[in-house]
């Protein structure tokens, strides 16, 4: 890291609190020339390809501050899919054929990064043309990860434990429900209480990791939308985030959300690659993130695996019980018994894969992904059928999630210590500033 960690209060947070999503201006990062190295070529053309891509597919680029003159002439172009998928092919052959510096272990794993993204590309551009995948056939061509198949007789057990940790009586779903609701946090309290959340969040994560001077976000919210939360990443240093207020949002899933779209989660992730790779090495690679890829998995994993770290389950509740609580104006009393249903409710995380699986390899039609997702995921109707339409819109992306958090989990605490906090946000920071894929995490 060039910049020593300054001074936190010369860090202010920097919040935008609208109704509705607004525009951003945000200034575009021309890299810097990289050191000599055969694969820049083939990183600039990697670039030009992705953001092709995303003229026949609109969710592809989800973040792009690279050269702006290089998506006018793409859209100039017009590349057609055929092309595109010959160019990929063609740039695979090349990196092959090309050998770099063996004794940088980081230019390793990026000529395997180009490799792997360039074949989950041509994996979508099938995809659009018409191929037909399964489930598990997708997850692993876009993301180079393999989900497991987990039995419902595993969510049968979760909820038979469930049962008795929720009082009252009638269906198990219309209980958790009622719970739920004494958690809920009101509407007009969720910008209060979501401010504190990532204000602590960021606290926590600049402990461990350093952050340019510059880094700031600004938090938006949107209603209509099949997620939650959504980080979008301007570059410079700079995210918007986004927080979809026609969910019902609760104790655990503002910390969750805090920490996922913003410290250490996406923003940190992002700020760190721009710094690491792009300004310090010149990776134009990592000016682009093209959504259906490898990289996704270890973004959404390492978002995820990130709110255990920053709040270890004791200083989740004192955190919660002390602060988020009584800005919510809920009953501190009742945050043990919270969290221990929360807790328990994440072993259940698969339930949502096996939806998907069945739903996009056609053993199940929409009513009957739903129905599986109230009854498994604990979730309510409404939430379950939004859910269906993000497994229309996403398809077997939902499998970063769980899949991709317990990939980084195990990869990290493999290199860890009982205990070595420390050490975990070592391992932490190094993975979110190097090119590291899905397959390397095994």
């Amino acid at each position: 890291m060039t910049n020593a960690r300054p001074s936190l209060h010369a860090l202010p947070i920097v919040f935008s609190i609208l109704l509705l999503s607004v525009g951003c201006q945000h200034t575009v990062m021309n890299p810097p020339p990289s050191r000599s190295s055969p694969l820049d070529d083939v990183a600039k053309s990697y670039v030009r390809l992705v953001l092709a891509l995303g003229e026949h597919d609109a969710s592809y680029v989800d973040a792009y501050y690279g050269p702006p003159d290089w998506r006018e002439q793409v859209k100039i172009e017009k590349k057609s899919l055929n092309s595109i998928r010959q160019d990929a092919e063609l740039l695979v052959s090349n990196i092959d054929g090309t050998s770099v510096d063996g004794s940088d272990s980081l230019v390793q794993l990026r000529r395997q990064y180009l490799r792997t993204q360039l074949r989950s590309l041509i994996a979508r551009v099938d995809m659009l043309g018409g191929k037909k995948f399964t489930f598990e056939e997708e997850a692993l061509a876009l993301y180079d990860a393999k989900p497991p198949r987990v039995p419902t007789s595993t969510f049968d057990a979760v909820l038979a434990r469930l049962a008795v940790l929720l009082p009252g009586q009638g269906p198990l779903q219309a209980r958790y429900e009622a719970f739920r609701s004494d958690f809920t946090i009101p509407k007009e309290k969720v910008d209060a209480v979501f401010t504190a959340a990532i204000a602590e969040a960021r606290r926590r994560t600049l402990r461990h990791i350093d952050l340019p001077s510059g880094e700031k976000f600004a938090v938006e919210y949107v209603q209509g939308k099949s997620w939650s939360a959504y980080n979008w990443y301007k570059g410079n240093s700079y995210s918007v985030i986004q927080v979809n207020t026609d969910l019902p949002i609760s104790i655990d899933k503002i910390i969750q959300l805090a920490v996922h779209e913003g410290y250490p989660g996406h923003h940190v992730y992002n700020v760190l690659l721009e710094q690491r790779l792009v300004r310090d090495r010149g990776w134009v690679e990592f000016t682009v993130y093209p959504l259906f890829t490898p990289q996704s998995l270890i973004a959404e994993g390492s978002a995820n695996y990130g709110v255990d770290l920053a709040f270890p389950a004791d200083e989740r509740l004192k955190f919660a019980r002390e602060v988020l609580f009584p800005l919510a104006g809920l009953d501190p009393s009742r945050a043990k018994s919270f969290f221990e249903v929360q807790d328990l409710l994440k072993e259940l995380k698969y339930a949502r894969n096996e939806a998907a699986r069945q739903y996009l390899d056609g053993a199940i039609d929409g009513p009957a992904a739903t129905e599986f997702q109230t009854r498994y995921s604990m979730m309510t109707a409404g939430d379950a059928a939004r859910s269906t339409k993000f497994f229309d819109e996403y398809r077997s992306y939902v499998i970063n999630y769980n899949l991709g958090e317990d990939l980084v989990r195990r990869y990290i605490e493999s290199k860890v210590g009982l205990g070595d906090e420390k050490k975990k946000w070592d391992e932490f920071e190094a993975l979110l500033s190097s090119p590291r894929l899905p397959s390397t995490l095994r």
